[in-house]
């Protein structure tokens, strides 16, 4: 994976995020609440697998591509994750979040990109 195009689009979700992608959302941890939405507007973009790690707190949701784990959400956390890769898919990640957040965080990073030129 080219590590340019993983770092545009950390950047560009970092943009994008708000309480409109996640009611969990805050100023001082943006990427609170996000990793369902994040995941399925990743595998959109890059493709590749949808994986989750249980977590006192819950799933949390990330992407494995081309054998490379991209954890873009993993901010919101204090404390390192032992992930465990379990595979999951795009319907388990849907259930983090809400067809409106999605379409959101979708929109809003195809239109942050699409700027970018």
């Amino acid at each position: 994976m080219d590590e340019r195009k993983i770092e545009v689009l950390q950047a560009t979700l970092k943009k994008a995020w708000s309480i409109q992608s996640s009611s969990k959302w805050s100023v001082e941890n943006p990427a609170k609440g996000q990793c369902g939405v994040t995941t399925l507007v990743i595998n959109d973009q890059l493709g590749g697998g949808i994986f989750k790690t249980r977590l006192p707190e819950g799933w949390h949701f990330y992407n494995i591509i081309e054998h490379q784990r991209y954890d873009f959400t993993v901010s919101q956390f204090s404390e390192s994750i032992m992930y465990e890769d379990i595979p999951s898919n795009r319907n388990e990640a849907l259930m983090d979040c809400n067809d409106q957040q999605y379409m959101y965080l979708k929109q809003k990073v195809s239109d942050l990109l699409t700027k970018r030129g």
